[in-house]
């Protein structure tokens, strides 16, 4: 299961809306709390996918170090990534699999459909590795802002 407290979800639904008519891309950082993810703070990536961007994404590594050294400064880990797919369903792809490398992490993909944000869906990327690994639906389950009590990770430029 993953909880994310509504602003942390609008946040990434209104990211895949600016970017429309491409997708757009981030991390989340969280909490482990056994099986389950707990997102914290949502933070925008830069889309480096200059020539199908309307359609596929890729995160600089550099930006992800960035991403993960701060959010363990606040006690953080990344717990997963989120995109948009324009015009096209919040499904995963042959393409989101084959990029997909994070086992353990919540893939989340919203549905911009004409520059709106649509459906929102979550999806878990099991297996041991990369020879067996899998997306498998997983259940979005919005928590209290109150209860979450996430840093001021937005702010940060990118590297």
């Amino acid at each position: 299961m993953l909880q994310i407290a509504q602003p942390e979800l609008d946040a990434l639904r209104r990211h895949g809306e600016e970017t429309y008519p491409h997708e757009c891309c981030g991390a989340l950082l969280g909490r482990m709390e056994g099986a389950n993810r707990r997102v914290e703070a949502t933070v925008r990536c830069t889309n480096m996918q200059s020539e199908r961007g309307h359609d596929r994404y890729v995160i600089d590594p550099r930006e992800l170090v960035r991403i993960q050294r701060e959010g363990r400064e606040h006690g953080l880990d990344i717990i997963g990534f989120y995109h948009s797919h324009p015009d096209c369903p919040a499904r995963w792809s042959k393409t989101d699999l084959a990029e997909a490398h994070w086992v353990g992490c919540s893939y989340v993909i919203t549905q911009v459909e004409k520059g709106h944000a649509a459906e929102t869906n979550s999806f878990l990327l099991a297996g041991a590795g990369e020879d067996d690994k899998h997306f498998e639906d997983e259940p979005i389950v919005i928590g209290r802002a109150a209860d979450i009590n996430a840093p001021d990770l937005h702010a940060k430029p990118a590297c």
